[in-house]
């Protein structure tokens, strides 16, 4: 058995040894607010206000009551006092509380499954046995290691509901898998790499270029993602970038420039928590932008690592490669799975550039349409109140029907030839709608263990004596629980109330434990494997998923760094004109000391 076998197997066995001793320790007999009656320990019956009492409107039975005449409510207003219709609550007996599912429920136990599965995934480089193996161990803690209610677990809450909850997404994932196969066949992007050849003449070129396009498309990560990655890899195929860079400024201007877009599915997600700040939920958004540390010093990480041409960590080897040897994946399926399609000679620029542009203009009156702008909704409420897995592809579908439709009159493909991408298109995205279905699967595992309710405890207990480092403290939280679980939209929906109750309304200090939060959020998100950012940057670029995981994250940990420092003077200097300079030069000045001291390497 080889050495490297070996280590792995005692890794594996250690990291075993620490869920089963961690089991043993957790096991807690806590008890939660009832569901049923939301703590209050009691029900009552209000006569239903859309049918007055009577069960039925318009000779038709009400759909609110289903003709009983009343709705079941739970709790009273303060000063409400109700005497009739007024029963205990038969599932907590009037207590207001039950006993979780799982004697791990609200413990640390409630990391673990996703913890292991990275654990795994980093050692072993095999993403889906490690993922399975943590939905695995979370749906066993879930049931008190029965393996019965185990299996129900993770059919029931993990599997099956993650493929409900995003099959939306993966409609969109292979309607533009066909796309891309559909725009390749007919020559489009063969075409673009050529006129790329003349116009973006070096690599620096072709990374900034990237960057751009990822800035500018920033209504939507999976829609940055997958788009950014289907134009852009021509062009940076041609300039022996590889893969894993790729992914990279893919993945760094998706969510970072989505969390600093007032006008995307981010800021209407944030928008959703900030009930009793004071502020409408897109003011306290766009007053948390200034600092937003994370996202901001990425862009000017990304724009610097490009001009000053320096890499460190495993992405020098990846672009090693890329350069010296003509290998843009270093290692990893997708090297083998490439193949040479037969360009159409008579492929034009515009074939790739119209079919996106149609794509990007459909998909956002998509997402507007499923927001309820046609409804009377305003553009601002559309976006708060649209659904990405709905409104993308609402919007793919009607693009790629356009498309085969322009790409037939032009007379560059055939209907046969346009229905034979459509399996091209769902095989290339296999992959990502595996790990994409794995990754939620864990997250729901997390959720039946209360992994969001033992944070909320830890952030409480940290707000007593911490105030000043307290948005340092809440930008580390929010990193760690968005690797463990992510989820940045999850992260900032569990951390956001606590952060408005932490602080006093309408303080500065309350913009910047907020933007704290936010940028924490991504900043986990950015480096966890399980991302769905992270999967769909991989997708996009069609880089193998570990490589672009364990080339991002020293990238993205000397981000952090930078920003926990900001942070911690933000507390003190409440100020975003006086704070935004100093962040940049103190990055600037970070990148080119590892410079001097990787050169100062080289040459002992």
């Amino acid at each position: 058995m080889k050495k490297g076998t070996i280590g792995k197997a005692i890794a594996i066995l250690c990291v075993f040894a620490i869920v089963i001793a961690g089991a043993f320790i957790a096991k807690t007999n806590a008890v939660v607010s009832c569901e049923d009656c939301s703590g209050y320990g009691y029900v009552h019956a209000l006569p239903c206000a859309d049918c007055e009492g009577a069960g039925a409107v318009d000779a038709e039975e009400c759909g609110t009551c289903e003709g009983a005449g009343t709705v079941t409510v739970t709790g009273l207003a303060d000063g409400e006092a109700i005497a009739d219709g007024k029963t205990v609550c038969e599932t907590c007996s009037g207590t207001g509380e039950v006993e979780p599912g799982s004697g791990y429920y609200s413990t640390f136990m409630g990391l673990f499954p996703p913890l292991v599965a990275i654990a795994l995934a980093l050692i072993t480089k095999e993403v889906y046995s490690s993922l399975f193996i943590g939905i695995l161990l979370g749906g066993l803690l879930s049931a008190n290691w029965k393996p019965i209610t185990a299996l129900d677990n993770l059919l029931n809450d993990g599997l099956i509901s993650a493929v409900s909850g995003t099959a939306g997404i993966f409609i969109f994932l292979v309607i533009l898998g066909t796309m891309v196969a559909l725009v390749n066949h007919a020559g489009g992007s063969a075409a673009f790499g050529r006129w790329a050849e003349t116009h973006i003449k070096t690599r620096v070129g072709a990374m900034i270029a990237t960057f751009i396009l990822g800035v500018l498309i920033f209504i939507d990560d999976y829609f940055n993602c997958l788009t950014v990655g289907s134009v852009m890899r021509p062009v940076t195929d041609r300039h022996k970038i590889s893969r894993a860079k790729l992914a990279f400024i893919i993945d760094a201007t998706a969510a970072p420039i989505c969390m600093i877009a007032p006008v995307s599915s981010w800021a209407a997600a944030v928008s959703e928590f900030t009930e009793g700040t004071g502020y409408s939920g897109i003011e306290l958004f766009v007053r948390a932008i200034p600092y937003n540390f994370y996202s901001l010093l990425t862009l000017v990480f990304v724009v610097a690592l490009a001009v000053m041409k320096f890499d460190f960590g495993p992405m020098k080897k990846h672009e090693f490669n890329a350069i010296a040897k003509g290998d843009l994946f270093t290692s990893g399926d997708e090297a083998k799975a490439v193949e040479k399609e037969s360009e159409n000679p008579r492929g034009r620029v515009i074939d790739l550039v119209l079919p996106v542009l149609i794509l990007v203009a459909i998909c956002v009156i998509g997402l507007l349409y499923v927001g309820g702008l046609f409804d009377g909704a305003s553009f601002i409420e559309a976006f708060g109140n649209t659904d990405a897995t709905v409104g993308l592809p609402w919007g793919a579908l009607v693009a790629l029907v356009i498309t085969i439709i322009y790409l037939m009159a032009r007379r560059l493909i055939s209907f046969k030839d346009a229905m034979a991408c459509i399996p091209k298109g769902f095989m290339a995205m296999v992959p990502a709608i595996l790990i994409l279905t794995f990754a939620t699967a864990l997250k729901n595992m997390t959720g039946l263990l209360g992994a969001d309710v033992f944070v909320g405890g830890l952030m409480d207990s940290a707000a007593a004596g911490l105030a000043n480092f307290l948005p340092a403290i809440i930008f580390v939280v929010a990193c760690v629980l968005a690797f463990a679980t992510g989820t940045s939209w999850g992260t900032f929906g569990i951390l956001i109330p606590i952060v408005t109750a932490i602080f006093p309304g309408n303080s500065e200090l309350m913009i910047i434990g907020m933007s704290a939060c936010l940028a924490g959020a991504v900043c986990g998100d950015h480096c966890s494997p399980i991302s769905d950012t992270t999967i769909m940057s991989s997708a996009g670029a069609q880089c193998n998923h570990l490589n672009h995981v364990s080339t991002q994250m020293p990238y993205a940990i000397t981000i952090a760094a930078v920003s926990f420092v900001m942070y911690v003077v933000a507390a003190f200097v409440q100020s975003a004109a006086v704070l935004l300079p100093i962040g940049v030069v103190l990055m600037l000045a970070t990148l080119f000391v590892m410079k001097a001291c990787s050169k100062k390497a080289v040459e002992q």
